[in-house]
């Protein structure tokens, strides 16, 4: 059975719109013909199934690799976000060393002006690091770039979207740090989010100190 655009608008559920499009890989083109269209509901949730599928069958989708690559320079948000988690989850197949091919266009959006962009980055290079260890310092030098980076609100540079960003460092930080080899920058970015005006990501400063008996002076 082969997908349409009214089967995706008349199907809320991801993991069965997902098992539909594994039954054929035409289905899978059709999804990624989707992300060009029109509808708003058909894109969005074509995309989603495409990330679903990322997860759940790597193998088979890191043939289209180089497509979820070309969403990454999409001007639309959404599929973009939706790229950096698809790429994510194939890096754990990635046999040809394909992503280290486009690290550095995969890491520039931290240096961007969107905090979303910037923290779903961070948040996937927990996985990238955990596919590919060897990979660990590298990944976290691209984070640590959020410290030098403007992220903005409504046009304006905001000291609090930068909060969150760091917040989401943090936690990724925390996911990989037994891989990391050069621990003092990371340990340096933690102890100065314990000032932090957000007491959320002071307090995971905080834990993150604790957790790895780090002395907070």
């Amino acid at each position: 059975m082969n997908l349409s655009e009214d089967t995706i608008l008349n199907t809320s559920d991801i993991e069965e719109l997902a098992n539909l499009a594994m039954k054929s890989s035409s289905n899978i083109l059709l999804l990624f013909d989707f992300l060009s269209g029109n509808k708003g509901t058909v894109k969005f949730r074509s995309e989603k199934i495409l990330r679903h599928l990322c997860n759940i069958t790597p193998k088979t989708m890191y043939l289209h690799f180089d497509k979820f690559v070309n969403l990454l320079k999409s001007e639309n948000s959404i599929l973009k976000w939706g790229a950096i988690f698809s790429i994510a989850n194939l890096t754990f197949v990635d046999t040809g060393k394909r992503f280290e091919k486009i690290m550095d266009l995969y890491f520039s959006g931290i240096s961007e002006k969107s905090m979303i962009t910037a923290s779903n980055i961070i948040k996937a290079s927990a996985k990238i690091a955990l596919a590919k260890p060897l990979l660990t310092d590298i990944i976290v030098n691209e984070i640590l770039k959020s410290e030098i980076a403007h992220y903005e609100n409504k046009g304006k540079i905001s000291t609090e979207c930068s909060n969150i960003v760091f917040g989401n460092a943090i936690d990724t930080f925390d996911k990989i740090y037994i891989n990391v080899i050069q621990k003092q920058p990371v340990i340096n970015f933690v102890k100065k989010q314990l000032k932090n005006t957000r007491k959320s990501v002071a307090s995971k400063a905080m834990r993150f100190l604790k957790k790895y008996q780090i002395e907070n002076s």
